[in-house]
Parts: structure tokens; sequence; C-alpha cells
């Protein structure tokens, strides 16, 4: 039994692959790859560092001595500073050269932006997978009717697969601005203390030339396109605020998605995958509760609420920097990246195994399909020479009633059999049941699912088709 909190977000919701980046071991070895990118260039634009000296940094990358940096940290109160006593112990030779011009920012700020770009990647890459799999969905389903809602009152007929366009969509717009932010997201790169790059202008003897190719080598080193022109002591925060906000919309989406599935599986017509031996309620052993879409919708909720944190942060920096950052971004940006993983690994999980009740949505169409007809058998007996207008009062007069039977009773909607019966309308029962086969009421739900994958999807997933396929473990 653990005698201390662990975040939920490691032990029940996020992949291994998502907590790693966000792990100790991840950020102090990225810090070490930044101080050996760092010291490469210095010596490429001829600081006196030799081979040697690089060599033994680039043994010891990935060989941290934990223990001495924790013990030198007690000691010092200054994390980055015990990395560097802890790296200069195991690389003697490279002591002196270590961190050499650079801040704390400098590892700090950039090993937070390779991170998130890294954690944007893999945002990315399932995002896609949720997008492959409501494809199959939406094109085995594309011509099935199924009621369309507004205000959650049926409305007109689509088909299953157009709605789970409406849910792709929303994905594609995501990812169109996520791949935007990955493109243009900017490194920090070498710019000292306050930003103006004085400690490496001291160290070049004021070569500006040299120090901007410093700049620019240690940000392709690391696989920025560009750094920053300007920073201040760190890189402008407003960059947490556009990353996070950009995983809340992607949550949003997940949500809607969640939100609307939890609908269909209280109508019983579609539902997420239930397990064998999974048990829905404590108490009511029949129940099938939505437990996995709820549970997308309660970490989308905390990513879209999580969002303010860094916006606030953004607009409450002072000057070149100030302090109170820290602590809020320890949690806000890696709590955001593991929850927004955990509702995508809910995603993709939940929408490759969607089941769906055929059968149901058949009995809810057809509950409702004689009052959407009405308009269809009412230009039918047009052509027959019957009176519009007559006929308009009849059809609402058994409407009316039909709709009591319903709602009143718990009846079967007899609206069919009140038209046949009424010689107003001067038509058989056989040939007003002609007029009610639903897929002539989809419109164009078909057409409209094939061209939009066709159009727009399809070239997404071509595009990624050497992108590797995404296998989730759901925990819980």
């Amino acid at each position: 039994m653990k005698d201390s909190y662990d975040t939920p977000l490691n032990t029940r919701y996020a992949s291994k692959e998502m907590s790693y980046l966000f792990s100790p071991d991840m950020k102090n070895k990225t810090w070490r790859r930044l101080w050996l990118a760092l010291a490469e260039s210095q010596k490429e634009l001829d600081l006196n560092i030799t081979d040697e000296q690089l060599e033994e940094l680039r043994a010891n990358i990935d060989n941290i001595n934990y223990e001495l940096a924790e013990e030198r940290e007690k000691k010092v109160r200054h994390d980055v500073m015990s990395h560097v006593y802890a790296y200069g112990v195991q690389c003697p030779k490279a002591k002196s050269i270590i961190h050499l011009g650079a801040t704390s920012a400098y590892v700090g700020d950039n090993t937070d932006l390779i991170i998130m770009k890294e954690g944007l990647l893999i945002i990315r890459k399932k995002i896609i997978g949720a997008i492959r799999e409501l494809t199959k969905f939406a094109l085995k389903y594309k011509s099935l009717p199924t009621l369309s809602f507004t205000h959650f009152q049926p409305a007109q007929l689509t088909t299953v697969g157009k709605r789970a366009t409406l849910w792709i969509q929303d994905l594609v717009m995501d990812l169109e601005q996520l791949n935007y932010v990955i493109d243009t997201l900017k490194f920090r790169g070498v710019k000292g203390t306050t930003g103006t790059q004085a400690s490496f202008m001291e160290l070049f003897d004021n070569d500006e030339e040299k120090v901007k190719k410093l700049d620019k080598m240690v940000t392709e080193k690391m696989g920025f396109k560009e750094s920053f022109k300007v920073t201040g002591q760190t890189y402008p925060r407003k960059t947490d605020s556009i990353v996070i906000n950009t995983l809340s919309e992607i949550a949003q989406s997940a949500y809607k998605f969640s939100n609307d599935l939890r609908l269909l599986q209280g109508l019983k017509e579609i539902e997420e995958p239930f397990e064998e031996n999974q048990i829905g309620s404590s108490a009511m052993a029949y129940k099938r509760n939505p437990m996995r879409a709820e549970r997308m919708g309660a970490l989308a909720r905390f990513v879209i609420i999580n969002s303010l944190n860094p916006a606030i942060t953004a607009s409450t920096q002072w000057f070149e920097r100030t302090l109170d950052d820290s602590a809020n971004r320890r949690l806000a940006i890696p709590e955001a990246f593991l929850a927004l993983d955990g509702v995508l690994n809910l995603y993709i999980n939940v929408a490759s195994n969607l089941v769906v009740y055929e059968k149901v949505i058949e009995s809810h169409v057809n509950n409702e399909l004689p009052f959407m007809a009405t308009e269809n058998i009412l230009m039918a007996a047009v052509k027959k020479g019957k009176d519009r207008q007559e006929l308009h009062e009849r059809i609402r007069i058994h409407s009316m009633e039909a709709a009591k039977r319903v709602k009143e009773m718990g009846l079967e909607n007899d609206l069919i059999d009140r038209i046949a019966a009424d010689e107003t309308f001067g038509m058989t029962k056989e040939e007003i049941s002609s007029i009610f086969d639903a897929k002539n009421f989809t419109g164009r739900a078909e057409g409209q699912v094939e061209d939009f994958i066709n159009e727009v999807v399809k070239n997404i997933l071509d595009k990624n088709k050497d992108l590797p396929g995404v296998n989730v473990d759901i925990e819980v």
C-alpha cells in the first residue's frame, strides 16, 4: 500500500510513451544533450574546446549520476547547477566548458520546448489514429438511415456514417491547427541571461556574427527550424498558451464525441465496447454504463479548464521574466498533455470497437418516419387530383391523434393506417407504404460521406500511411 499521492494521469490514464516525455529522466538527458550541442557549436566556432572534452560529454549523456545531483541540490538549492556539477564529476576534462556562457533558461526552457514538440507529435499520431478508425466506421454505415436530432428532438433522417463524419471533421480541423503549431514552434535558442546574448558576446570577443551563428547552430542541432529572434530570460510564455489551447481544442472535439455517444447509448442505438467480465454498476448488474465515454468527458473537461493556466501566466509576466510561472508550468503543461493523451487513447479504443444495434435504429426511424413522410404523401395525393388544403388539415388532425397514441398510450405509430382509412386521400395502404423507404429521406447523406472521405480524409490518411498504427492500452 502506497502512503503518498500518485497522479492518476500516470497510473490510470496516460500512455507510458507520454508519461516518459515528462519524466525527470527525459528532462535531465535533454539537458545533457543541450550542453553537448552548445559545446560542439562553440568548438565549431573556434572556441577553445577539445575533441577529447566533447567525447567525454558524449560518453556520459545517458549515464546520469542522480544520487550525486540530488545530494548537491540539497546543499545549493539549484537544480540546474546541481546537474552541471554532477556532469562535471563524470567529465573532469570537460568540467570547465559545461554550460559555458549559458543561463538556467538555456536548458530549462529549451528542454520544455523540445518535450512539448515531442508531445505534440504523439498527439498528432493519435488524432490520425482516431480519424482512421472513425473513417472505417463512417464508410461501413454510410447508408444506414438514422434519426437526426436538433435540440435532442427527432428531426429529419441522416445516416449513421454521415453523423460520424461530423466527428471526423472536428478532428480534421484540430489536425490542421496542430500541424500549424508544430511547424511554427520556435526554439528559445542561445540568448543568455536576459536575452541580450551579452555573455556570448564576451566569449566571442564581441563577434556578433559568431554569436548569431551559435544560436542558429544549436537550434538546428536540436531539431528546430528557427529560434525566437528576441526573448527575455525565457521564451515568450504566450507559446505555452498557444500550445495548451491547441490541446484544449482537441479535447473539445473528443468531449463532443463522448457526449454524442453517451446519448446514443442511452437510446440503445450505439454502444462503446463492453467487455465480457466488465461490471457496469455495483448495484444494478444489468447496466452497461458508457464508462469510457464518461471518462473521456471528464479528462477533456480537465484539459479545457487547464488551458486558462498558461493564458493567465502569459499575461502576468513582468518585463524580462518573473518566477511565478515556474510552479504553475510544472503542473499545467505536463498534465494537459497527459490528460489529453488519456482522452485520445480512449477515443481510439472506443471508435475502433463501436457496437451498432441496427434493429433498434430501424425501430426508432419507423416510429418517427410517418410524421416526416406526410409531405410526400400529401404531394402524391395532390397528383391524384385531391385538394391540398383539405389534405393538409386532415394530415394535421391524424398526426396529432397518432402522436397522442405514441406519447400518452405508449402504443405504435398508426399514422399510416389512419391516412389509408381516410377516403379524402384516395390512397391504399400499399401506395402509402411504398413512400416509406427510409433511404428516400436521407438526402445526400451517403454521397456526402463518400465525398468527404475521398476529398478530405483520404488525403490525410495517404500522407500518413507510413505512420504506424496506434495500439492503446486502457488500464481501467
